[in-house]
C-alpha cells in the first residue's frame, strides 16, 4: 500500500497543528507559572535581600584569600550582587574593580562598555582585561559568552571594615546559614 500524496499532506498538516498546540500551551504554562511565581514571592523585605545574597556569593563569590569578588556572565547575578553589597553591606560604587574575562572572538571595548552600562561603575574604574588564549579550550565556543564574564572584586578604600573584616563577616553569615539549615 502506497498512501498517496493527499494522504501525507494530511499527516504533515496535522503535525504541524499538533506540535503548534503544544508550543502555544507550554508558553500558556510558563506565563501562568511566571504570575503565580510573582504573586508567591511577593515583596521583598532587607533580610530577603540578606539571605539571597548570601546564595550568591556561597555560589558564586570569593571564599579564600579573603579577597570579596563575585564572577558570572549572567548580568542579573552581577546586579543583585551589587545590590546586596550596596545595601546589605554599605559599599559605594567607588568600591568595586570590576575586570573582565574574554575569550579572542569579544571585542574588549564592547564588553567592557556593556559591563558598565549593567553595573554602573564608570570604565576608567574596570581593572586589566584578561583574554583566555589557552589553544586547548574548545573551537566551538564562539558567541557562547557574548560579553565575557564579569569579576566584581571589592576593594576597602581604605576602610578596614569593607576589606578583611567584611569578608570575614559574610564567610559567618554562611556558615551560620548552613547550621541553621
Amino acid at each position: 500500500f502506497t498512501p498517496n500524496v493527499d494522504v501525507l499532506s494530511r499527516i504533515k498538516i496535522g503535525q504541524l497543528k499538533s506540535a503548534r498546540f503544544k508550543i502555544e500551551q507550554r508558553q500558556l504554562d510558563i506565563k501562568n507559572n511566571k504570575a503565580s511565581s510573582t504573586d508567591e514571592i511577593g515583596e521583598l523585605s532587607k533580610r530577603d535581600i540578606l539571605m539571597l545574597g548570601i546564595g550568591i556569593y556561597w555560589g558564586e563569590g570569593s571564599k579564600s584569600n579573603e579577597n570579596i569578588r563575585i564572577i558570572n556572565s549572567d548580568h542579573r547575578i552581577i546586579k543583585v550582587s551589587i545590590r546586596w553589597f550596596k545595601d546589605i553591606c554599605g559599599l559605594k560604587i567607588s568600591n568595586f574593580v570590576p575586570s573582565v574575562h574574554l575569550y579572542p572572538d569579544v571585542p574588549t571595548d564592547a564588553a567592557i562598555k556593556y559591563w558598565s552600562k549593567v553595573t554602573k561603575i564608570p570604565e576608567t574604574q574596570f581593572g586589566k582585561t584578561q583574554v583566555d588564549r589557552r589553544e586547548n579550550k574548545s573551537k566551538n565556543r564562539k558567541n557562547k559568552l557574548p560579553y565575557g564574564t564579569l569579576h566584581l572584586q571589592v576593594k576597602s578604600c581604605g576602610d578596614k571594615k569593607k576589606g578583611r573584616s567584611l569578608h570575614r563577616k559574610i564567610m559567618g553569615w554562611i556558615e551560620a546559614t548552613i547550621n541553621k539549615i
